[in-house]
């Protein structure tokens, strides 16, 4: 029991770790910064900040949410991304176990919070974070190589019908970074889940949105990456008990 409770409070803060590092994507991608070389600083005085200034999660309370020189109010964006983070990563491995599926599953997850906020800011999914989804994908079919049929039919399973659609309405139905995203994310879940994913993901979007429409005036426009991702999420950890599901009324 100790042993287990060691293990679940270590994925947790890998998972806050990592969720720092998609804090800098998240601001940084969108105004093609570089997300490596550049030092993290203020963005009100550009104070360079120090090491004990990036311990995630703990950083931001310690220093009352505010920056250790200009005191300047921290966007509370920062420790939520990063508390998230954890708590998925370790809701993944609580419910899939400690698994290589989990693992990748962990890094999914991360990709698809992270695009799902720049999404939500910008109408854009960035090109470069579903190249890096493609590239989970590509160790998924090796690690899983024995059902490789499923996951390559996953990668055309929702993304075909999604490309007609984009060129049919040019591009006002849906967008290319949309299409892209179920591909790449169709090669990691194979194409049940993926096709699932998407499911999920419409109906949601749905619903949400015109609650958001009625609530605050939003727009008809709306950023699907986020409802896509939410779809992902939940066929990540309950798809197959709801597919099995399924299955039994046919």
């Amino acid at each position: 029991m100790r042993e287990a409770i060691l293990l679940y409070i270590t994925i947790f803060l890998f998972g806050i770790v990592f969720g720092s590092f998609m804090n800098v994507c998240i601001y940084r991608i969108p105004k093609k910064e570089d997300i490596v070389k550049t030092r993290s600083h203020c963005m009100s005085c550009g104070y360079v900040l120090k090491w004990y200034d990036l311990i995630p999660l703990f950083s931001y309370i310690f220093l009352g949410g505010k920056c250790r020189k200009c005191k300047t109010k921290l966007s509370v964006q920062y420790p939520l991304i990063e508390a998230a983070n954890g708590l998925v990563w370790l809701t993944i491995v609580l419910i899939n176990g400690v698994t290589v599926e989990s693992l990748l599953y962990c890094i999914l997850a991360s990709a698809l919070i992270t695009l799902s906020v720049i999404d939500f800011r910008t109408y854009e999914i960035p090109l470069g974070i579903n190249i890096f989804i493609l590239a989970i994908g590509l160790v998924r079919l090796i690690t899983d190589y024995s059902n490789w049929l499923s996951y390559l039919i996953g990668f055309f399973s929702v993304s075909v019908f999604l490309t007609i659609l984009y060129y049919a309405t040019g591009g006002r139905a849906i967008g290319g970074g949309d299409v892209k995203l179920m591909a790449v994310c169709g090669l990691v879940l194979g194409w049940k889940l993926t096709v699932l994913s998407f499911f999920l993901g419409c109906i949601l979007g749905a619903i949400i949105h015109l609650i958001r429409m009625k609530v605050s005036g939003e727009s008809h426009v709306l950023a699907m990456g986020p409802y896509l991702s939410m779809g992902m999420f939940i066929a990540m950890l309950w798809g197959n008990q709801m597919i099995n599901w399924y299955f039994q009324f046919l």
